[in-house]
């Protein structure tokens, strides 16, 4: 008892002290530029909190520790907070963490809610980054044995817990989810095999060795379609809302937060305990999150995606605990728990601090000042993002022609920063129309990202649980838990529609002769492009195509029964189906955004996606030539003329000061490597200007 009281006193005088030298003016300063810059970034889609902690290393060479951390962990924080504001008002996540925000912050935002979607994230975000600082805190004492008994098998079976979650990402239409999963998987798994060195669907592609980027894919996928969208239906997101409107939807954002306290605590756990498992990534909280709160939450099933203000919550909070938690496993053992805490290690090699026993006993105040200058952060984020929300509101009710120019350019450098090669820009645009048509014909696109995401990982893992333990690995008791709740997740939209039916032979009952429809090719096109990837892979050596032969088979099979089940069940009574059916019968394919283009002809609708990526290509195009920041101000010109013919006074004003901020802010301040382009090749002389 003795030694406990000891260990309590020293923690809570480590606690203490880290407390007083963390609010010195002059840390608290750096703390809320810290969190400025993050805010700034998270809005930013593509960019994160990696590129700003990388930018500020150099900056703490001469601080001490606390004022080193204080700066870092403070636009860390802030990034999370950031990341919904675009998500809400565009449907674009700023990040890859704030993916899931989107299915019903967008929908928010177009209702004429989007200052109360955006209180929603700032409160969740504040409490759920305040329980991750709290988890960290706490579980100093309990940190080697817990993460030393972990293993690659329990991290395998993390990652199959994650993919399994595509059974309640995919809504309406499960084989489709697997369908889109198994193909996500497959895409993660392009490039260098790491078992053999085949090279694995590059066709002899230098950008593809290394496989694809995560950012523009989650950018084609989800950014660009709803731009799209923007355009075909040419309207604001949302009608015009007064000043008041969006006060008083900031407190009831604040209400619906302590309303759904249980909820956050719940997130939050799931944040924090997901983020300090190393090798998962934060990309794929929100997700666990959000299937969460879609299984727990009464009624959840029918207004998720919807704009259904639970599911901001649940990711938001998820997302900002996830920082405490990584901190985890990178302040423990030196093993980063997310990309940007891999980062963060450059600063303890600065400041000669070595991650490890010496972290939890001789520089535990050091320790309690990461906690609490992730708590303070999260406060003073949300403050920040508080005084400015009415202004961010009302973005969302200006025309497409003032939105549409901005976003866009920044959609283009945030994919550019993934891998600063043209095959970047080249990915999104064809994940834009992948995205796209997907959303159109009513294919869930979480499961693709949860596979992209999670596909490297459960390979990676498999072989080196195989390798060390043969099968035995099957038998530990945390692996045989979370496979059997992954299982059980799996199957259970099939024994609900067996159980609405009333028994198998009831089901089996209600198929009938086929059907043809439009929307069945794109299934077929999908059917075709895995077979395609199945017959590419057979060459290759036995351990570099074992994992891709299995998914594949598996997609080729849902596929196929995904096509059957379109064709020949029998269209149920609305009212029954909802909530149900393969093909999305009924309204409610509640895991993704409902495209708001139905009210007009397939044809107009089909024409105006096309003028949409003509721009993009356009755009393409002349930056190839000219360089970014030049096409930004022509591309602003041309766009604002021919779409809404706006007036010249304003067009001219709104591409001088686009093209001058991305100078000076992606340019001057933050020195991002511009694509290669001909003039400058040809010219070289020609260089010396921005972008080119």
């Amino acid at each position: 008892m003795e030694v406990v009281a000891n260990e309590a006193v020293f923690m809570a005088s480590a606690a203490g002290k880290a407390f007083f030298a963390l609010i010195e003016p002059h840390r608290l300063l750096l703390l809320a530029a810290g969190c400025l810059m993050g805010l700034v970034l998270g809005i930013v889609p593509g960019i994160g909190g990696i590129t700003g902690i990388a930018m500020l290393l150099p900056f703490t060479f001469g601080m001490d520790p606390y004022s080193a951390f204080a700066l870092l962990l403070g636009l860390a924080a802030a990034v999370s907070t950031g990341d919904p504001i675009p998500a809400v008002l565009f449907g674009v996540p700023g990040g890859a963490a704030s993916a899931a925000t989107v299915l019903d912050g967008f929908p928010m935002a177009k209702n004429g809610e989007a200052g109360r979607a955006l209180s929603a994230s700032y409160m969740s975000s504040l409490m759920g980054g305040i329980f991750g600082a709290l988890l960290l805190a706490i579980s100093i004492p309990f940190l080697r044995p817990i993460m030393l008994y972990l293993g690659s098998p329990e991290l395998l079976a993390f990652a199959i817990l994650g993919i399994s979650m595509v059974a309640v990402l995919s809504g309406s239409a499960p084989l489709r989810g697997v369908a889109a999963a198994c193909l996500g998987i497959m895409i993660a798994m392009i490039g260098s095999d790491p078992q053999t060195g085949t090279l694995r669907w590059t066709f002899e592609t230098l950008y593809l060795w290394d496989g694809l980027p995560l950012i523009p894919v989650l950018l084609g996928i989800f950014a660009l379609p709803e731009l799209c969208d923007l355009l075909i239906g040419r309207t604001a997101i949302s009608k015009q809302i007064d000043k008041a409107a969006i006060y008083r939807g900031q407190l009831q954002g604040v209400k619906d937060c302590l309303k759904n306290w249980w909820l956050i605590l719940r997130c939050s756990w799931i944040g924090g305990g997901v983020g300090a498992i190393p090798g998962i990534g934060g990309s794929v909280i929100d997700w666990l999150a959000y299937g969460h709160a879609l299984k727990t939450e009464k009624g959840a099933s029918q207004t998720f995606g919807k704009g259904d203000v639970r599911g901001v919550i649940a990711s938001e909070s998820s997302n900002n605990a996830k920082e405490g938690g990584a901190l985890v496993p990178t302040v423990a053992f030196g093993v980063p728990g997310s990309a940007s805490m891999a980062v963060l290690l450059g600063a303890f090699l600065i400041h000669g601090l070595v991650p490890g026993p010496d972290m939890l006993t001789k520089h535990l105040d050091i320790t309690y000042t990461m906690v609490w200058s992730i708590a303070v952060a999260n406060i003073v984020g949300a403050g920040l993002c508080y005084a400015f929300s009415p202004q961010f509101a009302k973005l969302a009710t200006l025309r497409y022609t003032l939105i549409l120019p901005a976003v866009l350019g920044v959609v283009y450098i945030g994919a550019f920063e993934a891998s600063r090669n043209w095959g970047d820009l080249i990915a999104l645009l064809m994940f834009g129309v992948l995205g796209w048509v997907m959303k159109q014909n009513k294919w869930p696109r979480p499961p693709l990202v949860l596979g992209l995401v999670l596909g490297d990982t459960i390979e990676r893992y498999m072989f080196i649980s195989i390798e060390r333990y043969g099968f035995s690995w099957l038998w530990r008791p945390v692996v045989a838990i979370l496979l059997a709740i992954a299982i059980i997740g799996v199957i259970r939209p099939l024994l609900q529609d067996i159980r609405r039916q009333g028994g198998v032979r009831n089901l089996a009952s209600s198929f009938g002769a086929p059907r043809f429809q439009y929307s069945q090719l794109f299934t077929i096109f999908y059917f075709c492009v895995i077979a395609a990837l199945v017959i590419a892979a057979l060459p290759w050596h036995f351990s570099a195509k074992l994992v891709p032969l299995v998914v594949g088979t598996l997609a080729l099979t849902v596929i196929t029964l995904s096509l059957f089940n379109d064709m020949c069940r029998r269209p149920e009574p609305k009212a029954a189906a909802a909530g149900h059916g393969e093909s999305g019968k009924g309204d409610a394919i509640h895991m993704d955004i409902t495209s708001d283009t139905g009210h007009l002809p397939m044809r107009e609708v089909v024409t105006r996606a096309g003028i949409f990526f003509g721009y993009l290509l356009a755009f393409m195009a002349v930056m190839s030539v000219i360089g970014l920041i030049p096409t930004a101000f022509i591309f602003v010109i041309v766009f604002m003329r021919i779409e809404g013919k706006e007036r010249w006074s304003l067009v001219l004003t709104y591409a001088s000061v686009l093209t001058l901020s991305i100078y000076i802010v992606f340019d001057y301040f933050m020195a991002v490597p511009w694509p290669p382009t001909l003039i400058g090749k040809f010219v070289p002389a020609l260089k010396l200007l921005p972008s080119m």
